[in-house]
């Protein structure tokens, strides 16, 4: 490449967020319905896991044959595995929310990443075109930081 060229690289910038009452209410309402969700997950969970064990049972000609003690067997390990996810999972948003709680006025956090497109030429430091964040307020964007 010549020294005149551009290359165009894509890249993530960190969102970071100034917390405000507003700010907090809406992480705290997406945690609550996250927690509702993963309740509601768990419950259906609990009620399909069950309508398998009663349908393999009732299939069977012996419900005591082990074979079928064996799918029953199959079936409730595999459902006490999708709920302890499902419990890890409720156990983090729980953490989650009471780590929003305690955050204060005016605190910034960081809030997820975006991707964004810009121009690398020969000179450029790649260290700094690639470390970008931006910071908001309430959804306005009050700085773009370039380090």
């Amino acid at each position: 490449m010549s020294v005149g060229t551009t290359l165009t690289i894509k890249r993530s910038i960190t969102v970071r967020a100034i917390v405000t009452t507003s700010w907090k209410e809406e992480a705290e309402r997406e945690i609550s319905n996250a927690i509702s969700t993963t309740d509601q997950q768990l419950a259906q969970l609990e009620l399909d896991g069950q309508q398998v064990v009663d349908d393999v049972r009732r299939q069977s000609a012996n419900p005591l044959d082990p074979r079928v003690q064996e799918q029953v067997s199959q079936v409730q390990q595999q459902v006490g595995a999708k709920r302890a996810e499902l419990e890890e999972q409720k156990r983090n948003l729980l953490q989650q929310q009471t780590q929003v709680r305690e955050l204060e006025m005016g605190q910034i956090v960081e809030q997820g990443q975006i991707e964004s497109f810009c121009d690398l030429k020969v000179g450029d430091n790649l260290v700094s075109k690639m470390q970008v964040s931006v910071v908001v307020k309430d959804g306005v964007v009050q700085t773009i930081e370039q380090s």
